[in-house]
């Protein structure tokens, strides 16, 4: 009876062994960052406002605000939710870096799927995105929109390469939702150094004539 339990475990087992998400989940091995700054007032439409995000409330006037930053694969994949031997941050740590990405709980979440795969610990993560952000200059454009837009992606893109010279084409992507443009996200190298996103990267990109880009709040 013993035997024939432990037979029947052995498909069950090597289905497990062969899953790709266990393959990719390797903390550290990764090719390159993906930094990932969404447009607030977007984001507070789709979901920030049901998480009580502070940085919707009215009167805020905040534009563009640090998503995360993701580890990525140099074919367009990425891992998520690795193993990794360092410890979770507690409640005090997550609390602590609510500004930077406006709540606890979306602090605890960038950890949880895209940090634990970056190899380092919690809070070097957190000091990592923290450094990421700090190197971007954000677009003065952006600071008076008061009223709904319609925008070509690809003059946002221009826009953020005025403001960082050091950037070119490629190495950045505009994201959008729903014919609104949500998101622009900057390819870096595991030093933070601006690179050349990949071509999976680069057709995820909005392919939009024009998308809508909500005004401030």
């Amino acid at each position: 009876m013993r035997s024939a339990r432990l037979a029947a475990l052995v498909p069950i087992l090597a289905v497990g062994m062969l899953s790709p998400v266990t393959a990719q989940n390797v903390a550290g091995d990764f090719d390159h960052y993906m930094l990932a700054l969404s447009w607030t007032p977007a984001y507070c439409a789709e979901d920030g406002d049901e998480r009580d995000d502070p940085r919707c409330a009215d009167g805020r006037g905040i534009g563009w605000a640090v998503h995360g930053l993701w580890p990525q694969y140099a074919d367009g994949d990425w891992p998520e939710y690795c193993h990794t031997p360092h410890r979770d941050p507690s409640r005090r740590e997550t609390r602590d870096e609510a500004p930077l990405f406006g709540t606890a709980g979306a602090a605890w979440h960038q950890w949880n799927k895209h940090g634990r795969c970056t190899g380092l610990s919690a809070q070097d993560y957190y000091d990592l995105v923290r450094l990421a952000v700090s190197r971007v200059n954000l677009p003065e454009v952006f600071d008076g929109i008061t009223r709904a837009l319609r925008v070509d992606p690809n003059v946002v893109e221009a826009a953020f390469i005025e403001a960082n010279p050091e950037l070119e084409p490629d190495m950045l992507v505009t994201s959008c939702r729903r014919g609104e443009l949500v998101e622009i996200r900057l390819c870096l190298t595991r030093d933070l150094e601006p690179r050349d996103c990949s071509g999976e990267t680069l057709r995820r990109a909005c392919s939009l004539d024009a998308a809508t880009l909500l005004p401030l709040r």
